[in-house]
């Protein structure tokens, strides 16, 4: 008698058979590179390899705290993803807000249609298009401020403190009309019943939303505010690459950005893979963190 396991995959080997060349892509290009994590605990030479390269435990895990140039790079990670994360949370939810005022569903769909589509264009895209309105030289933005305010042309891109808030009004941009999406599901979900209790007792459109709208939505912030703290170190590699210069290390150079120039430009394989590795674990913590906070305070669990 042929056992039930067999008989089931004599059905649904097709399906396994499908799936086989994802999982040796993830094999190849996710589990495999961990092995090369030895690197940053040796002093990696290419021509050595793995086996004869010398072994130097913690140095570079040492030097990554002692450099002054990779703490700033720490800091200025830190400093950009926690601005992205709080201003891109806040404002996908005040904008769900508003656009649920709007009652033509014909003008509603538009505008949803409008502030999506930037969240498909890639970074070299909007980085070229960025480069060409912020030109000291002839860019848009430069010439509407000198029309309207008379002010001398801003070096956006080449000035640190600037180049921050590019970053983070661009990325904020690009992602809060996707980053919207669930908020007004939430909203959606919201018995009607409730506003017409609360147009009964009197209430406005705003104290209605103070009241009804925001609550009700409460769980699903809490649950992407937390989610959002495994993110704490990544602050946008393919934005940064794209418009960054050396004129703005000092405030824009990020851990992914630094990693790159440290392996790929320098060849300092083993410190670059120290870096990432730092990274990672932090970033793993985070995420634990993120979960834990998000089943206590809004109920939220994956498995």
């Amino acid at each position: 008698m042929v056992p039930k396991r067999v008989r089931g995959l004599n059905r649904t080997w097709p399906l396994h058979l499908l799936i086989f060349p994802a999982l040796v892509i993830a094999v190849l290009f996710h589990y495999v590179p961990i092995g090369g994590l030895v690197m940053a605990f040796q002093d990696y030479k290419p021509w050595l390899g793995f086996l004869k390269s010398e072994w130097v435990g913690f140095k570079h895990f040492h030097a990554l705290f002692m450099f002054e140039e990779s703490v700033q790079v720490i800091w200025n990670t830190l400093i950009i993803s926690v601005l992205k994360i709080g201003f891109g949370t806040l404002v996908p939810i005040v904008f769900a807000l508003l656009l649920n005022e709007v009652r033509k569903n014909g003008i509603k769909r538009s505008i949803q249609t409008l502030v999506y589509l930037p969240h498909f264009l890639s970074w070299v895209i909007l980085g070229g298009i960025l480069l060409d309105l912020l030109s000291v030289k002839g860019g848009l933005v430069n010439r509407m401020l000198t029309a309207l305010f008379g002010t001398k042309p801003i070096f956006f891109l080449g000035d640190g403190d600037w180049f921050r808030f590019v970053v983070i009004v661009s990325d904020i941009w690009k992602e809060f009309g996707f980053s919207m999406i669930v908020y007004l599901a939430a909203i959606t979900a919201v018995n009607p019943s409730l506003y017409e209790a609360a147009e009964v007792d009197g209430a406005t459109r705003l104290q209605q939303t103070i009241h009804v709208t925001l609550p009700a939505m409460m769980p699903i912030i809490v649950v992407v505010a937390t989610l959002q703290l495994g993110n704490v170190l990544n602050a946008g590699f393919d934005q940064i690459f794209n418009l960054y210069n050396p004129l703005v290390y000092n405030k824009g150079d990020i851990i992914d950005t630094f990693v790159y120039r440290s392996a790929i430009l320098k060849g300092d394989f083993s410190f670059a893979t120290a870096v990432g590795l730092f990274k990672s674990v932090t970033s793993f913590i985070l995420i634990i963190i993120s979960y834990k906070l998000a089943y206590k305070f809004a109920n939220y669990r994956i498995f």
